[in-house]
């Protein structure tokens, strides 16, 4: 007998108000992978801009499709040959699209902004929510924290050095920001007007305007411009600094300045169980800017796309069954 779920799900390229909420098979979990009924998600500029159709040329999205991949849930089936979790555990973790595979993440899923959605049981981008971790947080960290990690691993940020952050009121730079600070650097941030007070209050000394970099930092993180405009970025850096990015496409060489792009696939810097170690260390933490009921799901998708945001927008799923 299938069972049937609510999911939001796009069926054509397009804009975020083209996904719509419908009934849908409940995906059942195959050899290594598990069923998880899912409690919250939150939303990555992946869930939007794969259905906008900027990626075609790379990924042919199959419709319909589901988007989703930072989750927190409950394990409700386990296939065959998965020994890692039993039903009624309580999970979090990141899954890309099962489309997105040529990418070589070890961790796909079937699309978790759904009542219940499918992962690869063993990948290091799942792990036990710990007790100390709620729901909402679990949901808003991965992606967030698992780039965060990454970006102080490659930095290796000595005290006292002079770092620029452009894009700092973001889900990545308003997790950053505070461990930037805990480092000892002295961080000169991007903000609105209005943010100001806020990126302060997460760490940074000294706010300025989008495009208004002062010169000679040792180091410059890019959470937003493209990576193929990042001159000025550049320019803003001194002979021998680096330049890290977290955008596509990856950044040109320059002759003077370490610039890099900086993801990792295959959590050499930790994954998910690292992530949750440190959020209930009190090391890590993900900003919320948004909660949204599971019927406002297709709004997230819109507001994520067109309103500025200090943080991450979460939508709590639930479950009938």
């Amino acid at each position: 007998m299938v069972r049937f779920m609510q999911a939001v799900v796009a069926d054509r390229y397009g804009p975020p108000e083209i996904h719509a909420l419908a009934e849908v098979p409940i995906p059942e979990p195959g050899p290594g992978q598990i069923q998880v009924r899912i409690a919250a998600v939150s939303i990555n500029p992946a869930d939007v801009r794969l259905v906008s159709g900027d990626f075609r040329d790379a990924v042919d999205l199959p419709f319909p499709h589901i988007p989703g991949n930072d989750f927190a849930g409950t394990v409700s089936a386990v296939g065959d040959g998965v020994t890692r979790y039993e039903a009624g555990e309580e999970i979090f973790g990141f899954a890309t699209p099962r489309a997105l595979r040529h990418m070589g993440s070890s961790s796909l899923g079937t699309g978790a902004l759904a009542e219940y959605a499918v992962f690869e049981a063993e990948t290091p981008f799942l792990a036990r929510r710990p007790g100390g971790l709620d729901v909402e947080q679990a949901a808003a960290l991965p992606t967030v924290g698992l780039t965060a990690r990454v970006l102080m691993a490659t930095a290796e940020v000595e005290p006292g050095a002079r770092v620029l952050v452009v894009g700092a009121t973001g889900g990545v730079g308003t997790t950053v920001l505070p461990l930037l600070a805990r480092a000892g650097a002295h961080v000169v941030a991007t903000a609105r007007g209005a943010d100001a007070d806020l990126v302060r209050s997460l760490g940074a000394a000294e706010a300025i305007g989008y495009g208004d970099y002062p010169g000679g930092f040792d180091l410059a993180l890019n959470l937003v411009l493209p990576g193929d405009r990042l001159e000025p970025l550049v320019a803003a850096v001194r002979p021998g600094g680096r330049l890290l990015s977290i955008t596509f496409p990856p950044p040109a060489p320059h002759d003077e300045v370490d610039v890099r792009l900086v993801l990792d696939m295959q959590a050499r810097h930790g994954g998910m169980a690292e992530v949750a170690a440190d959020a209930v260390a009190g090391r890590l933490r993900a900003r919320i800017d948004g909660r949204y009921e599971f019927a406002d799901a297709v709004r997230a998708l819109a507001d994520f796309a067109t309103r500025h945001k200090t943080g991450k927008l979460v939508v709590r799923v639930g479950s009938r069954a």
